[in-house]
């Protein structure tokens, strides 16, 4: 599967929660499964991103004896090293040319987990952009809900931190370039610095740097296609921050009957010149820092089918045969827990965090 040009999607306004724009966001969900958020209509500042950028890579260029103070456990919180995960095992000869750390929920504005010594002075600005990872999800929330047909509110309400505990998490990710010490032995064409997977939860955000591409998605053609960090477009020029980069999850998929699409995506090692990142610049020899926030609802949610027109429809249109018999409903935290031990190993008894 070759990669093809830049792949071009839209970009939403979300400062307003219409039933206009709700029926238009939908449409991106169902066809691409990834759409732009215009970062000036969502709930950051350039100087919040910029400033969390900064602090994850204080966190990267951490010694390595730091770092495995908060080796990740069993409850997905805490620093994964560099090859510790492999998303795409059918096809990778050794594990994604990445390191991250997660943060699960705050509780009372504080860390449920222990920070490395580089954070812990900001522990209050990772919980504040928790919170506005948050209130934007439940903006595209709400907007799809409006496009769906449905109360305005069914998505949000059942992704509110104060009904329980959730698999909200935010993830600092580090990608080394081709010339990085960490990439000694890199096969082209082979390695990748995260194979090729989907997401677990509701909606994903990305957050991501000019100069640092290296995002591909598979069409429906079969074809990878590169996604630009900053889309033709996109607000503020070269000064502001690039937009928001939305995806859909497994889980909200799932919900959906498959109406929402949960499309499949890795981040490769970008080339000089290859089509969709450029010709001309240091791409490929830059080192790629992102921001992921993974938005999960309440972890008792009960994953009964949507109440929508179209969901029915959709329903309607995947049943044959024997598939019209009851499947059992999961809860939000066993969907996770399945897809955890797909990723890390053992089992889903290991994941069911609270």
């Amino acid at each position: 599967m070759a990669s093809t040009a830049q792949i071009q999607l839209p970009i939403f306004d979300i400062s307003s929660t219409t039933a206009a724009v709700g029926k238009d966001v939908l449409e991106a969900a169902t066809q691409y499964g990834f759409l732009y958020v215009n970062t000036a209509s969502s709930c950051f500042s350039k100087e919040e991103i910029d400033s969390t950028f900064k602090m994850a890579k204080e966190f990267f260029d951490s010694p390595v004896e730091e770092k495995q103070e908060v080796e990740i456990k069993g409850d997905n919180t805490g620093w994964s090293a560099m090859h510790r995960e492999t998303l795409d095992p059918e096809n990778q000869e050794r594990g994604d040319f990445k390191e991250a750390i997660n943060f699960g929920e705050f509780k009372n504005h504080k860390a449920s987990q222990p920070l490395p010594k580089s954070l812990i002075p900001h522990e209050a600005d990772i919980d504040h952009f928790t919170t506005l990872c948050q209130k934007t999800c439940d903006r595209i929330l709400t907007l799809l809900a409006l496009g769906l047909g449905i109360p305005a509110d069914w998505f949000s309400s059942r992704h509110d931190p104060s009904k329980g505990p959730s698999g909200c998490t935010l993830r600092f990710l580090h990608y080394p370039s081709i010339e990085s010490p960490d990439t000694v032995g890199f096969k082209h064409g082979v390695d990748v610095r995260a194979g090729a997977h989907s997401d677990y939860g509701s909606i994903t955000l990305l957050f991501q740097r000019d100069g640092q591409p290296g995002l591909e998605i598979l069409t429906p053609s079969d074809e990878w296609a590169a996604v630009p960090v900053r889309p033709v477009g996109a607000e503020g020029g070269n000064t502001g921050v690039p937009p928001i980069l939305v995806n859909i999850g497994d889980l909200l998929s799932h919900w959906t009957c498959g109406l929402l699409k949960s499309t499949v995506h890795q981040v490769v090692f970008p080339v000089d010149g290859q089509e969709g990142f450029g010709s001309g610049s240091d791409s490929a020899l830059r080192d790629r820092y992102s921001i992921v926030y993974f938005c999960h609802p309440v972890h008792e949610t009960e994953l009964i089918s949507v109440p929508s027109k179209l969901v029915d429809e959709q329903r309607e249109r995947g049943l044959h045969g024997d598939d019209k018999g009851i499947v059992k409903v999961q809860t939000a935290r066993e969907h996770l827990a399945s897809r955890l031990a797909a990723t890390y190993g053992g089992s889903t008894e290991d994941y069911h965090r609270e």
